[in-house]
């Protein structure tokens, strides 16, 4: 079963998931013309995004765990909390330093 996309004015839920973050899946909270948003599960030690670019510009929130977010040849780590942004057509990864969940959200032009 798909999980459905969020509709205008609906709550999705965000919180961090404790000891069920192992069991987490990444899916689309929603997506259209002008943006997309992903809930992210990063493994420990896996990559994600590796060296990939979008167009637009992206957010990258830390909702849980702690990750590195490499672009433009420099690492910046963020941990639960944490929010940073990357320009459109910057090539990034996204690393799990140890099991984490993460919100992108990627601005189509």
């Amino acid at each position: 079963m798909s999980i459905p996309h969020a509709a205008p004015g609906m709550a999705a839920d965000l919180q961090p998931l404790g000891e069920l973050l192992s069991q987490a899946t990444t899916y689309a909270l929603v997506k259209n013309d002008a943006f997309e948003v992903i809930r992210m599960a990063i493994r420990k030690d896996h990559e994600a995004c590796h060296d990939h670019s979008v167009p637009g510009p992206i957010t990258i929130q830390c909702l849980q765990g702690w990750i590195e977010l490499t672009a433009a040849g420099k690492t910046h780590l963020l941990k639960a909390g944490q929010w940073s942004f990357l320009l459109g057509g910057v090539p990034h990864t996204i690393k799990g330093v140890e099991d984490s969940l993460v919100l992108l959200t990627v601005m189509f032009r």
